[in-house]
């Protein structure tokens, strides 16, 4: 796909990536081989029958490309967008050893965009209701799938979302330019048109209490990975010090990007510092510099070992993101607002559990860079909030839900999926410990 050029998206918040024209669609999914044991699927955790969608597009057989793929994925211009494809079916593309894999994430956005344009097909085939009522707590990717899934079996489904507006990660972690919130909401409001309810404002335990909720059938808790790491450095009380997760949710559910307009403010900054090297760090990173700031990245271990998707490191990069390798905070200076990062060079030494070097410092080497905000990108924990509220629920040791293979937590009829059972991860992960997670409930309902 072509990308907006550099000088122009460094000044807004509109998508980055282009898309395929219907020409180019066309001729990239002619490329598929149609394998007769498809690996691809076996790469996809939702297990979307790939070769076929790839087929219809094709064909020029558009409609009949995105209903195959809503199949077994209701939010498909989202993960179109969004799903490591490199690692998952795109990675295990037969052509990836031959030449270049098909670009499936491409063609899934686009079946998805095209359909969308021209208004949606008809609605799934209604389900007889089978009088069952589930609640899910949370309107994320794990919980937006599961109530989907629910919702075609036949289910009456409640969502409780505690912000204002629904997508979880989806609307407040990931920027605009990566993924448009039209088109989230978009996707969330055919989830709703199955007959799904959705309660926003409403946090469990308050707007709605415990008992109320564990007196549905069943619960599916997807309350995500909202507790964000910190180094525990000197100088992270001062002011102009963020987590990447309060940053970008100022900027992308509250339009802090646009105060005084919007009422939510944040400081933007002239030179910026994040420490980290996932997508997120990659987010916080170019949004600081649509917001005007000279963006350094740090990260403890190499180049090749940033844990980033490949294009988000590229964008960066293109957009004048400094990255410095082998380097890790280790003080914040100032007097009571940042006025520099002090970072210590790191050296990689024996591999770790990953098969990445473990860094260590490097005695006496050590550099500042002036800041006037430093943003901490560094992982997230399963958000508290809940599981503290309800009794009887394992709980593992970094804070996660504990669950079995269906994702049934220790409460018999309370499930759980996402990142507040595996701590942060992807969003395509999350959507199949969803459909997990119902197929499971629906399972349990018919043996009852």
């Amino acid at each position: 796909m072509l990308d907006r050029k550099v000088n122009e998206r460094i000044r807004d918040f509109h998508e980055v990536a282009l898309g395929f024209s219907a020409d180019e669609a066309i001729l990239e999914a002619e490329r598929c081989l149609q394998c007769k044991k498809p690996l691809c699927v076996t790469g996809c955790p939702v297990g979307i029958d790939i070769p076929a969608f790839i087929s219809a597009i094709a064909a020029g057989d558009f409609s009949v490309a995105a209903t195959t793929i809503k199949e077994q994925n209701m939010l498909p211009a989202i993960c179109g967008r969004v799903c490591p494809q490199e690692t998952q079916c795109e990675g295990a593309c037969v052509l990836k050893n031959k030449d270049t894999p098909i670009n499936i994430g491409a063609l899934e956005r686009f079946a998805a965009d095209w359909e969308r344009e021209r208004g949606f097909s008809a609605e799934q085939k209604s389900r007889e209701q089978t009088g069952r009522r589930v609640a899910v707590v949370g309107s994320g990717p794990a919980g937006l799938t599961a109530a989907a899934e629910l919702a075609r079996r036949g289910h009456k489904v409640t969502i409780f979302e505690s912000l204002h507006e629904a997508g979880g990660v989806l609307s407040y972690g990931i920027p605009a330019f990566r993924l448009p919130k039209e088109i989230v909401k978009a996707e969330i409001d055919q989830v709703l048109a199955m007959g799904v309810d959705l309660k926003v404002n409403y946090l469990v335990g308050r707007s709605v209490s415990v008992p109320e909720l564990l007196a549905f059938d069943a619960v599916f808790i997807a309350t995500g990975a909202g507790l964000p790491g910190f180094m525990g450095i000197e100088g992270e009380q001062m002011n102009g010090v963020y987590s990447a997760n309060e940053y970008l949710t100022r900027v992308n559910l509250m339009h802090a990007d646009q105060f005084p307009v919007f009422d939510t403010p944040v400081k933007a900054g002239s030179r910026v510092v994040v420490a980290g090297g996932g997508n997120v760090a990659m987010d916080a990173a170019r949004v600081a510099r649509r917001m005007g700031a000279r963006v350094t990245l740090v990260y403890r271990r190499r180049e090749e070992d940033l844990p980033a998707r490949r294009e988000e490191v590229v964008h960066a990069l293109e957009e004048g993101v400094e990255i410095i390798n082998c380097a890790a905070p280790i003080r914040l200076l100032g007097d009571g607002v940042v006025t520099g990062v002090e970072c210590v060079t790191m050296k990689m030494c024996g591999l770790d559990g990953s098969g990445r070097p473990t860094p260590e410092p490097v005695a006496d080497q050590t550099f500042v860079i002036d800041a006037d905000v430093f943003i901490e990108a560094i992982g997230q924990s399963p958000n508290p909030l809940l599981i503290r509220e309800v009794s009887g629920l394992s709980i593992g040791a970094r804070g996660n839900l504990v669950v079995d293979d269906d994702g049934r937590t220790s409460i018999g009829h309370v499930f759980a999926g996402g990142d507040v059972a595996t701590g942060a991860a992807t969003v395509i992960l999350a959507m199949g410990a969803g459909k997990t997670a119902a197929a499971a409930i629906d399972r349990m309902f018919k043996e009852q």
